[in-house]
């Protein structure tokens, strides 16, 4: 069945609280993807923000980000009142995520609607349910805020270690920040699913993303540190990143801990199981990023500080895979983020899988027609985008992109600048491929200043927002019209 859907990150939606939530706002956008016929809304991770504010380097993989917990709604539960998050100042940009701001002030009002809340069944039951991660979460978060954030490696050693008897006095002096912190968790919890429920009534399914590597200095690297390649110190004995290429002379060097795979496999890849089983309940369809990392892996030296000495080792491939679908099922709906390197190995991997990869119109322009991107050369079993929260808009990409651009408009026979965005969305929603994701950056028309991410660089991204004006029923309305044009529609 052919389906369309659109991308928007939960931090870009309209707020008078300096972020995006799962309030009222949020509940306005399913109404709009259902007015518009979508079936899909595509978010990026949820997970709380770590340095550099990027959804992919989080404090945990399992955790939500308690920025995204509406105030409103904490209101309507009684838990604070209007006035007192008026004294607060969370930024006055409706365009811009002033992450400053919230680091020192959104912890302090939902400190207030913590000290009223009083636990209760629903409280206890998220509590048994999660304890496999929430536990060592909240006493990571409470002791990280006790050593004024500093990293779980520069902790004391009886605690960095995770010595028994440190944790049992540590858990019994920071009581009142493990139970803060568990409360954030049952709220993002409670509302998300709330905010789910109501999507997935009105026949949206949400999309979620999920980082294939962790952040070294996150509760899933101090709880499990058998699980990546550590050496006895608690130190990396290599780094995630991708090599050199046309793009980068120097590669990417991510810094992530990489996986103990063979660890892994021994132990029956239980803390992937739990990983993805965690984002399988949380969202209706799962991307992976980085999917190629699981047939082999890029190893930079640890202290390197560029990509160009590193290697590819051999990850788990498809038995991984295998595992995964002993686990849960044959009919697994993941999509595998399949970009960048891509060998006959990976190619063989996804294959085996199943799972639909992922095409990139942006990238299709280079002149060559035989280019896997261009819609004239794609499969069914794939999810074709304009572009994804790494690349420009399409109007910044016409502006900055002139080679590709040019050949863009003479494949689309489009010469005009005015409207070209339509034309590259028009082009991604007839072409073969089964499911379609816009971004709504892209339906707004929007230059640069709409750009979600620019990869290697700290400073001024995953801070796009737009204004409550921008999700209305005239743009529904020519979003439906072009997808019930090309066969996309969502009757439910």
């Amino acid at each position: 069945m052919r389906k369309n859907g659109i991308l928007m990150p939960v931090f870009s939606l309209p707020s008078p609280y300096g972020i995006g939530t799962f309030g009222h706002a949020a509940f306005d956008f399913v109404d709009f993807l259902h007015k518009a016929k979508q079936s899909y809304w595509q978010i990026l991770p949820l997970n709380p923000t770590n340095y550099g504010d990027s959804p992919y380097q989080s404090f945990s993989s399992f955790a939500g980000n308690p920025y995204f917990i509406d105030l409103d709604l904490l209101v309507e539960d009684g838990l604070l009142i209007a006035a007192e998050i008026a004294s607060y100042d969370f930024g006055d940009d409706a365009e811009r995520v002033d992450y400053e701001k919230l680091y020192d002030n959104r912890f302090k009002i939902l400190e207030i609607a913590f000290n009223r809340f009083k636990a209760n069944d629903s409280y206890r039951e998220f509590e048994k349910q999660n304890s496999h991660w929430l536990e060592s979460y909240a006493l990571f978060m409470a002791i990280k805020q006790y050593y004024g954030g500093k990293a779980w490696y520069k902790w004391p050693e009886p605690l960095k270690t995770r010595e028994p008897d440190a944790l049992v006095n540590a858990k019994k002096s920071l009581e009142k920040d493990i139970a803060f912190h568990k409360f954030l968790q049952f709220n993002f919890n409670k509302q998300w699913l709330s905010l789910k429920k109501y999507a997935n009534q009105r026949g949206i399914e949400i999309i979620g993303d999920i980082p294939i590597y962790v952040a070294l200095d996150s509760a899933d690297v101090w709880a499990n540190p058998k699980q990546f390649l550590l050496d006895r110190d608690y130190t990396p004995k290599a780094v995630a990143g991708v090599p050199p290429d046309a793009f980068s002379a120097d590669g990417q060097l991510w810094g992530n801990p990489l996986y103990d795979w063979n660890y892994m496999k021994h132990a029956g890849y239980i803390w992937w199981k739990q990983y993805l089983g965690h984002a399988l309940s949380r969202y209706d369809v799962v991307r992976i990023d980085h999917f190629r990392g699981f047939e082999s892996f890029f190893a930079i030296p640890y202290g390197d500080t560029n990509a160009k000495k590193g290697k590819w080792i051999k990850g788990p491939d498809i038995d991984l895979f295998d595992a995964f679908k002993a686990e849960f099922g044959e009919n697994l709906h993941i999509i595998a983020e399949d970009l960048g390197v891509i060998t006959p190995a990976v190619r063989k991997m996804l294959k085996s899988t199943g799972f639909p990869g992922m095409k990139v119109l942006q990238f299709a322009f280079d002149g060559d027609s035989s280019n896997a991107y261009l819609p004239h050369n794609l499969c069914r079993n794939c999810v074709i985008y304009t572009g994804t929260h790494d690349n420009d808009t399409i109007m910044g990409w016409l502006k900055n992109e002139k080679s590709a651009a040019r050949d863009a408009k003479e494949y689309l026979n489009h010469q005009n600048d005015n409207g070209f965005n339509w034309a590259m969305m028009k082009a991604a929603m007839a072409s073969i491929a089964d499911t379609c994701i816009l971004m709504m950056s892209d339906l707004l028309g929007l230059d640069s200043s709409g750009r979600i991410n620019t990869p290697s660089t700290l400073g001024g991204n995953w801070q796009w927002r737009i204004k409550s004006e921008c999700i209305n029923d005239w743009l529904a309305n020519i979003l439906k019209e072009n997808t019930v044009m090309y066969g996309r529609e969502n009757n439910s």
